[in-house]
């Protein structure tokens, strides 16, 4: 502890204090977590090793530490998340069989969006989001749409954290990114050509809670070529409403 302080808190609590560290979703050195948990380093490397061996953190090769599945299979049967893909999975499906590409639902955690469902047809192109992965907001079609309807310090924040210029189409810049969130938030719609994946597009739509609040996203990511199909973005659109109307009308 800093200064030399005892630090009286049990042995669960220094557990714990591990597992807020990681509340935004961050990837972090050793002294990042020491400093957040407010731990000695010794014990936090201890510590921080039984996380690993559990699988509720993995280590990658870098030596930064990030939230494991297992953790994140426990958020999932948290009741809000549960219930969200419950109630939505039904128009995941539709939006499957009518275009045999990737469909997403997610959420936002901190400056990530959260992927909770994907279901893919045999022909999809080949992307890196899967169940429970975490991607950035301003790359993605889903973290676009989570990121348009969020609270202006989440935008501030992004901007901050220094967004990553993943493919020459992704956009990095304050003044190019809040003109996109506001087209976002004017058409309903986020439109990504091969932003995060050559080849790929993506077109996202929101999911609102019974008090208009955007809880999650909905999208579909397919090969480029295919763009221009106009059942993409109605499917999309369609599907946000249908799980947005589940959401006010299904019983907790």
């Amino acid at each position: 502890m800093a200064g030399g302080a005892a630090d009286e808190r049990s042995v669960a609590a220094r557990v714990f204090a591990i597992a807020d560290a990681f509340e935004q979703g961050d990837e972090l050195t050793l002294s990042d977590v020491a400093r957040r948990a407010r731990l000695p380093v010794s014990t936090t490397h201890r510590l921080l090793s039984e996380w690993v061996q559990w699988g509720g953190l993995v280590r990658g090769e870098d030596g930064r530490y990030r939230v494991g599945i297992r953790m994140w299979r426990l958020g999932t049967r948290q009741p809000t998340a549960r219930r969200m893909r419950e109630v939505g999975r039904p128009y995941l499906d539709d939006l499957l069989e009518a275009t045999g590409e990737h469909v997403h639902l997610a959420i936002r955690d901190g400056l990530g969006a959260v992927y909770l469902e994907r279901l893919s047809g045999p022909g999809a192109i080949s992307v890196i989001s899967d169940i429970g992965s975490e991607l950035p907001l301003h790359a993605t079609g889903v973290g676009l749409v989570l990121l348009a309807f969020a609270r202006p310090e989440v935008f501030d924040a992004v901007v901050a954290s220094g967004p990553r210029k993943f493919l020459p189409n992704t956009l990095t810049g304050e003044r190019e990114l809040r003109a996109r969130l506001a087209d976002i938030r004017a058409t309903g719609l986020a439109v990504t050509v091969e932003e995060l994946t050559r080849g790929a597009f993506s077109v996202a739509a929101p999911i609102r809670a019974g008090t208009g609040e955007v809880v999650a996203a909905v999208s579909i990511i397919a090969h480029a070529e295919r763009r221009n199909e106009p059942h993409f973005a109605l499917g999309v659109r369609m599907a946000a409403r249908g799980i947005s109307d589940a959401l006010r009308t299904t019983p907790r």
